[in-house]
Parts: C-alpha cells; structure tokens; sequence
C-alpha cells in the first residue's frame, strides 16, 4: 500500500492488519560526478520497494522516499525528521536504503541495506529477475521482524 488517498483509506479502514511502515531513504548526490550513481541508487531503490509493495499489499504500508543530499547531517535527520516514524501507530517500520551511512545510525525503527545495482541499462527480464533475487534477500529481515525475533 503506498502513502496515497486511495490506500490511506483501506489502511484507516484496516489499520489492524498493516502492521508494517517501510520508509526509503534517498540520497541526492548533488556534485556532477556522482549524479548518475546516485540516480541509479535512487532507481534500484525505487524498483525495488515497488516489489516488496506488491509481495505485501495488505501487510506494509509505503512512505514516500525521504530524500537527502551529501550535506545533510544524518544523525540529525534521523533524531528529528525520522523520529515521528517511531510514532505512528505501526508496529514495524523498515527504512530502507542504498547509503550504508545509515547502518551505523540510530533511527526509530530498523535500517535494511541494500547495495545499488545498475539497473538502467538491462533488458526487462534481467531487470525482473536481479530484483527477485534481492526480494529473497530482505524477506528474512520482514520476516524476523514479524515473528518476534
């Protein structure tokens, strides 16, 4: 379910059963070299949060992508801007990024990491595949999580 008027509808009306907030954090490179790896890291994260939202419609709601630049102090984004996730009324929140930077910060919920693939210059079907590939990757982490573990 994304953060939409149309899903935030059926969330309100089954609050009970979405437990789960997932929260994909961006990072803008603003300097003209890394442009390109960071809007491909943007991309892979983007694809990839769209197919965990289709695996678990129903279960995860999908916030917008908070995005951010090189500048940005992440310890304080995370003790203000993040703070509030913690607050919600969901009993998971996942935020979910390609900048390992966040690993090592304390956020109002649990980081999940992945390293960017290029996706850019694949064929739909190799595209497809590396995503379920890096699905079965992060499901342990949804599921751990869900079980109480």
């Amino acid at each position: 379910m994304n953060w939409t008027g149309k899903d935030m509808d059926t969330y309100l009306q089954q609050k009970e059963y979405i437990d789960t907030l997932v929260v994909p954090l961006v990072k803008v490179e603003t300097k003209s070299d890394n442009m390109k790896t960071g809007a491909s890291s943007t991309e892979f994260i983007m694809h990839l949060t769209s197919m965990i939202e289709m695996q678990f419609k129903g279960r995860m709601m999908f916030a917008p992508p908070f995005a951010y630049t090189p500048l940005t102090d992440l310890k304080t984004m995370a003790s203000t801007t993040l703070q509030a996730f913690g607050e919600t009324p969901f009993k998971h929140v996942f935020f979910i990024t390609t900048d390992s930077e966040w690993m090592s910060i304390e956020v109002p919920g649990q980081v999940v990491w992945m390293p960017s693939i290029p996706l850019e210059s694949m064929d739909v079907q190799l595209r497809q595949s590396i995503l379920e590939d890096q699905l079965r990757q992060i499901l342990p982490t949804f599921t751990e999580k869900w079980s109480g573990n």
